[in-house]
């Protein structure tokens, strides 16, 4: 019953300070012996300001920072679900990337997010995501994880259930769903669509958030998540405050759910 880590986060405009908060939960996590850590969407850097977002992006420092967190991951004996960063990409746009760690050495696994968060809100917030960011097209999954078959998503691909669908048919045992939600949004659907998720594709959800009033003036949700194949919430951190909390892993509960309820099995393609 492997455990894990779940960082929730307010993250800044400082990428150092984020990348140090980073690492000392990944030493206190390795230390109580868990085998993954999970990070937020954007763990490296959160800024809606462009113009001073997109210096960093386009530098080095993105990259050398995820080596750092690669050697992290290897001096401490942890694998580490970075949540997202923003990366330069294609089209003159940058992409929303996840990259998972492994202890091991092995090179990064990375997946970026397919569904951009276009929207305006009735707080009067409006968000283009697409104006900035390039669409991911691959659905990725990870074999031989500390928590099984892992599949990568992030945030707003919540809301897609038909790519949850293709990672139940993948035979995920747990799905990394990293997050930065608004507080509106996440009031109304966060907790509702996670264990959606979770049953639909009998599997862990694994969901680390951010959490409260950030440098860059947005809120978000916070409320990280961990739900069980059933639907059950095994860990909520909250909307108050950032912190590591830890969470036991019983892959045999898959198993006993796919026997009660066979939907996986059972599916059969709807006519047009």
């Amino acid at each position: 019953m492997p455990k894990i880590a779940v960082l929730q986060m307010t993250s800044g405009i400082d990428a150092e300070a984020n990348f140090d908060t980073i690492a000392a939960a990944a030493g206190e996590a390795a230390g109580e012996g868990a085998k993954v850590l999970f990070t937020p969407e954007m763990a490296l850097l959160l800024d809606r300001n462009r113009k001073r977002a997109g210096q960093w992006i386009t530098s080095e420092r993105p990259s050398e920072l995820i080596e750092r967190l690669a050697q992290l991951a290897s001096d401490l004996e942890i694998d580490i679900c970075m949540g997202s960063a923003p990366v330069a990409g294609s089209d003159d746009k940058y992409a929303n990337r996840t990259f998972y760690l492994s202890a091991s050495g092995a090179p990064p696994v990375t997946y970026d997010k397919i569904h951009m968060f276009d929207v305006e809100l009735s707080t009067g917030e409006t968000w283009r995501e697409s104006s900035a960011y390039q669409a991911g097209d691959e659905v990725v999954t990870l074999e031989d994880t500390p928590v099984g078959r892992l599949g990568l998503t992030i945030c707003y691909d919540m809301r897609f259930p038909a790519l949850f669908e293709t990672l139940g048919q993948r035979k995920c045992d747990a799905i990394a769903i990293p997050a930065a939600f608004t507080r509106p949004t996440g009031k109304a659907h966060w907790h509702v669509l996670l264990r959606a998720r979770a049953i639909e594709a009998s599997a862990f959800v694994i969901a680390a958030a951010q959490v409260g009033k950030h440098e860059d003036g947005r809120e978000t949700y916070g409320h990280s998540l961990v739900v069980d194949p059933w639907g059950e919430v095994l860990l909520d951190m909250g909307g108050d405050q950032p912190g590591l909390a830890f969470c036991d892993i019983d892959l045999g509960r898959i198993t006993e759910v796919r026997a009660q309820v066979p939907s996986l099995a059972n599916r059969r393609k709807i006519p047009n």
